[in-house]
């Protein structure tokens, strides 16, 4: 089974606040019909990061303030139900899995995502779709767990036999824009890897780089040109194993 991200960036305009970019989430679900045993993770965008940041929300810092968790997790879920629809409308049986109602922390910061009720959607032909949200930590209230975050967390609980993060970019690129074609270790990159251009509070291409470095499946992360190539088991972008 594969583990595949839409980047924020990609199913969103960034930098217009809770702004879907239509076409192109349109030409993402299309590419995903007729799919099975997939399993979906989407990124917050223009849409949950801009309210984490408001409420100076991260993986790290939280919150106890109620109205805050609500505001994040409300536009989280505004979001969600869009991809759930663009899906729909191209017959993929595409459920919602509630991160904030499902996952939390532990006092050290340790992700617990418990996966039955996923296998089982998994295993009735469903496609699960979670997302970037904020969840209860211990000791600190609330806080952030990144769509990279749940990709790692997915693949190694369900096994999965590829990992793909659709990005806005074609892969990893190096000080040339040229994409790297593939990634051993965060050493051999860390030279290339800055922050994200735009508000977001889950660390950018680095923390993607690695959080797949960490997993035993091979993992490609590719633009949204690619995502045909990728479904089709063939090369996408930068592979990172």
């Amino acid at each position: 089974m594969i583990v595949l991200k839409l980047g924020g960036s990609v199913i969103t305009e960034k930098d217009r606040e809770e702004t879907i970019d239509e076409d192109r989430l349109a030409a993402l679900a299309g590419a995903l019909a007729g799919q099975e045993d997939v399993a979906l993770v989407h990124g917050a965008g223009s849409f949950g990061h801009r309210y984490a940041a408001k409420h100076g929300v991260s993986i790290t810092e939280g919150t106890h303030d109620g109205a805050a968790v609500r505001e994040i997790h409300g536009s989280m879920e505004r979001l969600n139900e869009r991809v759930l629809s663009a899906l729909g409308a191209e017959g993929v049986s595409a459920v919602p899995v509630d991160p904030l109602s499902l996952a939390y922390r532990t006092r050290e910061g340790e992700l617990s995502l418990p996966l039955d009720g996923i296998e089982t959607m998994l295993a009735e032909g469903f496609v699960p779709v979670t997302y970037g949200d904020v969840i209860t930590q211990q000791e600190k209230g609330a806080t952030i767990v990144s769509g990279d975050e749940l990709v790692v967390a997915l693949a190694e609980g369900l096994d999965a036999d590829g990992v793909g993060l659709c990005s806005t970019v074609p892969g990893v690129l190096d000080d040339a824009g040229a994409v790297i074609p593939r990634i051993g270790s965060y050493d051999e990159v860390a030279e290339y890897l800055g922050e994200s251009d735009s508000t977001d509070v889950t660390g950018g291409m680095a923390a993607k780089v690695r959080a797949l470095l960490e997993l035993e499946a091979p993992a490609s992360v590719f633009g949204p040109d690619a995502i045909g190539r990728f479904l089709a088991g063939e090369g996408a972008g930068t592979r990172i194993d």
